[in-house]
């Protein structure tokens, strides 16, 4: 296996003309169906299984509740979870305030990544894991994420994280994420991940827009990595204000987002 940074460089080197041709020949459109930004049932790949959304929503993209109380929730369905970099959760929780008129914290935005902790008895996560993942409803929807006659939005559109910009597409670099399960087509070092709007029509225009997006992900994946590993501390979850602590590469970090202290 290639080391971080020599994976780092070949992202870096990736031709974003050639992953532009990668992306035209697998064809893509996005149908705003929601998949990728809902939860999903525990035998689907990833992302809301057709005709399963995750209840009736208002104008305002808000769940509706029919049924006094009931969150209009389907049973048994998995939180949609999307990686989100540190300075990502900042950018959004700004275009959250500057959309909404209200304050955002860090929690407000992302959760610690699910993946490695356990249950402590009080029913909390616990444990160390690396990086964070968008903040979700009770719905296991993205919180950002809004639907109105059957289509889907992003209340922070323009100021969405990479992984969100690039999907259903990723790179196939060691250090780089494959989102939302197994690829289901290919081209080049280019992976497709499962969505209805592959094999559609892409303009050349928004399929470089698209690698140039990209790209950018590639390399901030891996200086992200880099940046985990060099700043990592074992004896964090000693310091840290709760069960939990997350490792980024701003360093280890309390569920909230608040750097460990030192003492």
């Amino acid at each position: 296996m290639e080391s971080l940074e020599a994976e780092l460089d070949r992202a870096r080197d990736l031709s974003v003309d050639e992953l532009a041709d990668a992306i035209e020949s697998i064809g893509f459109e996005c149908t705003r169906c929601g998949g990728c930004c809902t939860g999903y049932a525990p035998d689907e790949p990833g992302g809301a299984p057709a005709g399963a959304g995750s209840g009736e929503r208002d104008d305002d993209g808000d769940t509706a509740d029919p049924n006094n109380g009931d969150s209009g929730c389907h049973d048994e369905r998995e939180p949609h979870t999307a990686t989100v970099f540190p300075d990502e959760v900042r950018r959004v929780a700004d275009a959250a305030e500057e959309s909404f008129g209200e304050s955002y914290d860090w929690r407000d935005v992302a959760r610690p990544m699910p993946f490695g902790l356990s249950e402590a008895p009080d029913g909390e996560p616990a444990g160390e894991t690396f990086e964070w993942a968008l903040a979700t409803d009770d719905c296991g929807d993205c919180t950002f994420y809004q639907e109105s006659d059957g289509q889907g939005a992003c209340a922070v559109h323009d100021s969405r994280p990479l992984i969100c910009r690039t999907y259903p597409f990723s790179v196939a670099l060691d250090g780089t994420s494959q989102p939302m399960g197994e690829a289901v087509d290919a081209e080049g070092v280019v992976r497709a991940h499962e969505c209805e709007g592959l094999g559609r029509d892409i303009s050349r225009e928004d399929a470089a827009e698209l690698a140039a997006a990209l790209k950018q992900r590639a390399v901030r994946e891996l200086e992200e990595a880099i940046g985990v590993r060099d700043t990592y501390d074992p004896s964090a979850g000693e310091r840290a204000d709760g069960d939990v602590v997350v490792f980024d590469s701003e360093g280890p970090k309390n569920a909230d987002g608040t750097p460990v202290g030192d003492d």
